[in-house]
């Protein structure tokens, strides 16, 4: 098992290249795993790393990309059964 973050990010964050920001800022952070959209437009986001590089891509997510609008960031570590080796858009 790998300790990870699960972030659940809602507001306007579908169809305004709000994944693919997620994946740059996650590689500018070394941060491994993934992000994809879900029902009712969220996004769902798997980070893997350095704890404090894990932390700041959650406050990032706060802040958003330029045409996001972030409403709320659920975010709760947890025991992942893969660890990743990059940082993938799904």
């Amino acid at each position: 098992m790998v300790r990870s973050m699960q972030m659940i990010v809602s507001g306007t964050v579908q169809g305004v290249y709000f994944r693919s920001w997620i994946h740059d800022q996650a590689k500018s952070l070394g941060v491994k795993g993934w992000v994809r959209n879900l029902a009712e437009s969220k996004v769902e986001v798997l980070a893997q790393g350095e704890d404090t590089a894990v932390e700041e891509l959650r406050k990032r997510l706060h802040v958003g990309s330029q045409l996001s609008r972030v409403e709320h960031v659920d975010a709760q570590w947890m025991e992942y059964d893969k660890e990743h080796t990059d940082f993938q858009i799904r």
